[in-house]
């Protein structure tokens, strides 16, 4: 079902993805957004954080940023502009 939402919220996100990014956020105990009860209830936001991490990690180099000894709040706006461009062609918008 937490892949169904996110494919609501992100109609254009490849539909493997999608079952790749809930599979992920709702692995059991391991403390992701996913095993939240805001994720449980299907809260955008919860489901919007899970979409994002996996977008800031397999489409952007913020892992190979974090690697070479980069902060995390430098990695993240970094790769900023690549997630919000990923997330904006998922929700469907028009390139600005």
């Amino acid at each position: 079902a937490f892949g169904e939402h996110i494919l609501r919220l992100f109609p254009k996100c490849p539909s493997a993805v999608a079952d790749q990014i809930a599979e992920h956020a709702c692995l059991k105990h391991s403390g992701r957004v996913g095993r939240s009860a805001a994720a449980k209830e299907f809260e955008e936001n919860a489901i919007s954080l899970a979409v994002r991490a996996h977008v800031r990690h397999a489409f952007t180099d913020y892992d190979e940023l974090l690697l070479k000894g980069h902060e995390r709040g430098d990695a993240r706006r970094t790769v900023a502009g690549k997630v919000e461009e990923v997330l904006a062609n998922w929700r469907g918008e028009e390139a600005s």
